[in-house]
């Protein structure tokens, strides 16, 4: 019964927090309203859902956030740094084809998100067989250096996540 009642719970607990966040008021109307949300919208939509993806490790995924918050926060400095102080001649940006080893297509999506949200690096394109990723870096003088972080610092870490 919670299984068709709740398809996906934290999507629910997700459609709540974002109703409550957009409409920028806590009433027991607005949290009723966000609750139907996040009742009704997961049930229309879990036909388009084939499976839901398996975290393997929770704790991993905790630190996974974790960092990526942090390595944001640090590359917006490291972004103003290039913008305030360099000038255009010395900025070399760079593509980087990163070989990928996770198959998990959530990994794969998390890692690309990963990275086009750190400043200064975008990922462009999916290879069609979903074994590289074309990432562009805003400056970059070794790109072997910027393909083993992305490869070292996540992609490792989505490999214990994600099975």
């Amino acid at each position: 019964m919670r299984r068709k009642l709740l398809p996906h719970p934290l999507f629910s607990f997700t459609l709540l927090i974002i109703w409550l966040m957009l409409v920028n008021k806590v009433t027991v109307g607005n949290v009723l309203l966000g609750g139907i949300f996040g009742v009704i919208v997961p049930i229309l939509t879990a036909p388009y859902w084939p499976g839901r993806p398996h975290i393997q490790n929770h704790f991993k995924a905790l630190e996974y956030v974790l960092i990526v918050l942090w390595d944001i926060v640090v590359a917006n400095f490291h972004v103003a740094a290039i913008i305030l102080f360099k000038r255009n001649k010395d900025i070399h940006s760079k593509w980087v084809c990163v070989p990928l080893e996770v198959t998990s297509p959530e990994a794969i999506t998390i890692l690309a998100g990963t990275i086009t949200m750190t400043p200064g690096t975008v990922s462009a394109m999916l290879s069609a067989d979903s074994s590289s990723v074309l990432v562009h870096c805003l400056d970059c003088d070794d790109p072997d250096a910027v393909r083993d972080g992305i490869k070292n610092r996540y992609e490792r870490r989505l490999k214990e996540i994600f099975p």
